[in-house]
Order: C-alpha cells, then structure tokens, then sequence
C-alpha cells in the first residue's frame, strides 16, 4: 500500500515539474503597442546600426536592418537572422550569432528602444 501511495506522489511530483519547466509565453496580446513604424540605433562593431520596425497594436511586423557600417561577411548572418527570429518569436530573447555577437546585440538593443517607443515594456519580451 505504501509502495502505491509513494509511486502516485512521485509520479504527480513528476508531472508537475514538467509543466513547471513548459516554455515562457512572450506574447504581447492585449494591445501592447501603438501601431506604427519606429526607428532606433545601437553602436554595433562598426558603428551605429539603424533599425526600423514596424507595429501592429499586438506584435512585431517586421524588423529592418538599415544603414550601418559592420563588416561584410562577419555581420551578414546576424543582420540576416536576428530580425527574423525576433518577428518569429515576438520575443528579443534570440539566440546571438556567433562571431557577430555585437552585431547581434545592437540590432537586439535598437529593437528595444522601437519597442519602448511603441509603448511596449521590452523586459516583457526578455
């Protein structure tokens, strides 16, 4: 009987550590930003690397990667990759691109400030 009653507590135990460890939401449901387009810029390796990125009231639509001077080849996966993952996951919690990790970060860092400008939290998409 106590074998029983031990196995249901650690199988509930169980259960309840795997939802425990279930992913973050980063939605932004509720209206969290005012629509529009936005601009920023974050010291990359370079130089300042410009962002646009544009709103609805709800998420990201889009995120641009405009003039900057970062090296060609080095920087190309992060300015290819990084916007793209952030309008995938809605979240600035993205993985860096190795060997453009500055890059990377100021692209992350630009996208921040678009969100504070569109009167979004950007800790809420950490």
């Amino acid at each position: 009987m106590k074998k029983k009653v031990l196995a249901i507590v650690l199988g509930t135990m169980m259960l309840v550590s795997l939802t425990a460890c279930g992913s973050k939401s980063t939605s932004t449901e509720g209206g969290s930003f005012t629509a529009g387009t936005y601009t920023a810029a974050s010291k990359g390796m370079g130089g300042d690397v410009n962002v646009t990125v544009e709103f609805t009231d709800s998420e990201i639509k889009s995120v641009t990667i405009g003039e900057h001077k970062e090296t060609p080849g080095i920087s190309d996966p992060a300015i290819e990759s990084i916007p793209k993952a952030i309008v995938e996951k809605q979240s600035l919690a993205v993985d860096s691109v190795s060997g453009a990790t500055i890059t990377s970060d100021a692209i992350k860092a630009a996208v921040a400030d678009c969100v504070e400008q569109a009167g979004g939290n950007p800790d809420d998409l950490k």
